[in-house]
């Protein structure tokens, strides 16, 4: 028995130190599994013609366990690709039809391979050899396999998938709400609290409940097992997976953070293809992760000014399908639209929008009077709006704020919630889409926010507005008679650690809860 017990808590000892030591070691490129990187990395999947840029970095590690070769990275590399069942390998400036190479690029970067190193303060340093094939796409359904021969003797390969499309299109519109760290158990205690039990039968239902649908989908990162909400809502605007804070691209080495591969999201694919409107709800800052990543490319999540920059003009330093600017855009975050330190190039983003013909809105009552027809840019606010509860409840925590969008002092008073922004974005949308259809995405950005305080009561309340949301946005699909036309989806990004049990233990809810939203 002595012995059983010995070998029990040898076992255990061995399991608890094997997270660690793994948590201690650090990639020096998540997508590079030698010394020779292919982006779009191994297991990507793209719609036909879907447009994307290609990377190809060789590294030469100067010092540490990987040094090699002196330093010096293989510049001669080459590359092919092969369609599986196809006619044989190809370059790839000949498969793509490119008349010459692309010009070499080369580089130095910097890591850590651990955290004893980090702590030491000694990097790893790696030289760079890479070259770039910019806006390229391929349209014939099927797998393909990518080659990269460096260093004489060494090898990377990626192997690419083309799914096919749908031989004919099924919807006009597309409304995606994102329930930002929405959680499966959050929606159950959403259902506790807003909706009453006798004997353990609701006798009403979240709208949530009532869709004919429902699934799982796994977003975490390539080089990560939790995500955040850039790499997940780039994950599901394009169906490419990335970095953590990276958005639209395959984070790369290069020092710029703009230069990294890019990959064609929803918007940029729905304007190119079929000229349709598009637009952004959030009750976050507009220029946060989950609504910028719509047209975002970037490795960056933080670069707030340029990337509501790109919101407006799109990718100017390459090549790129232009979305044309959004139709409607709503939500917060003031500071990178006013003049100053937060804008880009300090520049005053309410005038590059009007400039552009947009109808500006700083409150709900602007909103309401806004034109169908008109390109609309509502900012309510800086940074995030406040939550439900304190706009319907408590609202003497709104009147403390310094929060008006337009720079002055005081608190903006006159906020439109998910719900009135949605709609309004509906009719916009509607107006404006015409026979060409729409996408809009609308997040409810506080449930993440609020959960990552532990404020279970504005989480929950703001979840309850989304729910609300949705069903005045199906009810006004149904006036506008598209409802038949229009695919309505209900998604989280990524979670949050969330017991439904634990919580209603401390509100002690039966049926109806006195204190919540």
């Amino acid at each position: 028995m002595a012995l059983y017990r010995a070998s029990i808590a040898a076992a255990a000892a061995v399991l608890l130190l094997l997270p660690t030591a793994t948590c201690q070691t650090f990639q020096r490129l998540g997508t590079c599994p030698d010394l020779g990187c292919i982006l779009p990395p191994d297991q990507s999947d793209f719609l036909p013609g879907q447009q994307f840029d290609i990377r190809f970095e060789v590294h030469a590690p100067v010092n540490g366990s990987e040094a090699f070769n002196g330093g010096v990275p293989d510049e001669a590399f080459s590359v092919e690709i092969e369609k599986q069942g196809g006619s044989g390998s190809k370059s790839i400036a000949q498969y793509f039809n490119r008349t010459s190479e692309p010009k070499l690029e080369k580089w130095t970067f910097q890591w850590f391979e651990d955290l004893f190193a980090q702590e030491a303060k000694t990097p790893s340093v790696v030289n760079v050899a890479s070259k770039a094939y910019r806006r390229v796409a391929i349209y014939e359904p099927g797998i393909y396999n990518v080659t990269l021969k460096y260093y004489n003797d060494k090898v990377t390969t990626a192997t690419w998938t083309v799914r096919p499309l749908a031989t004919e299109k099924r919807a006009k519109n597309v409304i995606f709400f994102i329930g930002d760290g929405m959680t499966t158990n959050m929606i159950t205690a959403a259902r506790l609290l807003g909706h009453k039990s006798v004997n353990g039968k609701y006798q009403s239902l979240l709208q949530l409940d009532k869709f004919p649908v429902i699934g799982h989908q796994m977003t975490h990162s390539i080089d990560s097992y939790i995500t955040d909400s850039a790499n997940s809502a780039s994950a599901l605007y394009s169906g490419h997976k990335s970095t953590v804070n990276a958005m639209g691209v395959y984070a790369d080495s290069s020092p710029d953070l703009f230069d990294d591969p890019k990959v064609e999201t929803i918007v940029e694919i729905l304007k190119r293809v079929w000229g349709s409107a598009w637009g952004a709800v959030s009750t976050a800052f507009i220029a946060d992760a989950t609504p910028i990543a719509l047209t975002a490319h970037t490795r960056s999540r933080g670069a707030y000014g340029p990337l509501i920059d790109q919101a407006l003009n799109g990718v100017t330093n390459y090549s790129w399908p232009n979305h044309g600017g959004p139709d409607v855009y709503l939500g917060g975050g003031a500071e990178q639209f006013l003049p100053g330190s937060g804008s880009y190039q300090g520049k005053d983003y309410y005038a590059e929008f009007a400039n552009k013909g947009y109808t500006i809105s700083y409150n709900k009552t602007s909103l309401a009077e806004t034109p169908k027809d008109a390109k609309t840019l509502g900012i309510f606010c800086r940074s995030n709006l406040p939550v439900w509860l304190d706009r319907n409840i408590f609202t003497d925590n709104i009147a403390k704020l310094n929060n008006d969008p337009r720079g002055a002092r005081g608190a903006a008073t006159d906020l439109p919630g998910l719900k009135e922004m949605t709609l309004k974005a509906v009719d916009v949308l509607h107006t404006r889409g015409g026979d060409k259809g729409f996408f809009l995405m609308s997040e409810a950005a506080s449930i993440d926010k609020q959960m990552h305080a532990l404020d279970y009561d504005r989480a929950l309340g703001d979840l309850l507005e989304l729910d609300d949301t949705v069903r005045a946005t199906v009810e006004r699909l149904e006036e506008l008679g598209i409802l038949k036309d229009t695919l309505v989806v209900v998604s989280a990004d990524h979670g949050h650690g969330f017991d439904a049990s634990l919580w209603k233990c401390r509100h002690q809810v039966h049926g109806v809860q006195e204190d919540g939203p």
